[in-house]
């Protein structure tokens, strides 16, 4: 994918503009320009530091004509979350990258000494750096961070792992979301980048569960049923049998993904459940928006 570096810098300085005073936007155009005529990261350094200072930590105040502008920008992006000083903080990220010869190394001096929240802003602009193909490494690494916002930045409402991502770092970064008690919804693609691989290791760790006399989370089973075969059906047949409602709503949407013979039959001992998959009104969206399957949520 092409970037097209300067709708984004405009994009995120409208929003860092629109919510930060005049002395705030002097600063930044101060600061913007020190880093473009540098012949050091140091004044990078400096301004990736003070910006929250200046700019403050609020929420970035987004409206629905924000966000169709983002992904008009670049496809997938998701600002939600973001505060003002991450926006005004990638800006300066991305004014460095422009002018050096490896865009990928500005990321890497920068991650050396970050905090959880300095690191939380620099993998949330990753679809945003050029190059986009030398970071991989560098956010493959971030998802193996024990800070659950590090990797909730990069995993959650962030478009670079699957479009980035080979098959086992992919894999490993959904496996991990469900170990540390993170979730799937949010991941970017999710769907799209199922794979039998990833299957066996959900059926596994769902295996491991059970065998402990755990519960499973529901979400397991949204990458389970396209890939699972014969195998995967038996695991759902298990969670209509002795799920709560939650659960059982997943399985019932994990068998119409699989769509053998034997998953349709068994949709069918929940007609109605069964038909609300099949019309679109159970969906993994609204999976946990049913105040029926709600209750009992397994965690």
């Amino acid at each position: 994918m092409v970037l097209n570096g300067s709708i984004i810098t405009e994009t995120l300085r409208s929003l860092v503009d629109r919510h930060s005073n005049a002395y705030a936007q002097r600063w930044l155009d101060d600061r913007l320009e020190s880093v473009r005529r540098a012949e050091s990261d140091e004044p990078l350094l400096a301004g990736f530091g003070w910006a929250p200072e200046i700019f403050g930590r609020d929420d970035l105040p987004l409206d629905t004509a924000d966000h169709a502008l983002a992904e008009h920008c670049r496809p997938d992006w998701n600002l939600r979350g973001w505060t003002v000083d991450q926006a005004a903080r990638i800006l300066l990220v991305l004014e460095a990258m422009a002018t050096h010869d490896r865009p990928a190394d500005i990321l890497t001096t920068l991650l050396a000494t970050a905090d959880e929240r300095e690191s939380v802003t620099l993998y949330r602009g990753l679809p945003l750096y050029p190059e986009q193909a030398h970071h991989v490494a560098r956010a493959a690494e971030g998802t193996r961070s024990n800070m659950r916002t590090i990797f909730e930045a990069i995993a959650h409402r962030n478009p670079y792992p699957s479009e980035r991502f080979p098959q086992a770092a992919w894999n490993q970064m959904v496996v991990k979301a469900l170990f540390i008690g993170s979730t799937l919804a949010p991941i970017c693609n999710l769907d799209r980048r199922q794979n039998p691989d990833l299957t066996l290791m959900l059926r596994g760790y769902a295996h491991e569960r059970w065998a402990a006399g755990r519960t499973v989370s529901p979400e397991v089973w949204r990458c389970v049923g396209l890939h699972g075969g014969p195998a995967a059906v038996v695991d759902l047949e298990r969670v209509l049998a002795s799920g709560v409602e939650i659960e059982r709503r997943a399985a019932i949407l994990a068998l119409a993904a699989n769509g053998s013979p034997h998953a349709r039959e068994l949709m069918q001992t929940y007609p109605d459940r069964a038909r609300d998959a099949d019309s679109g009104t159970l969906t993994w969206t609204t999976l946990f928006d049913t105040p029926q399957a709600t209750k009992g949520r397994a965690t």
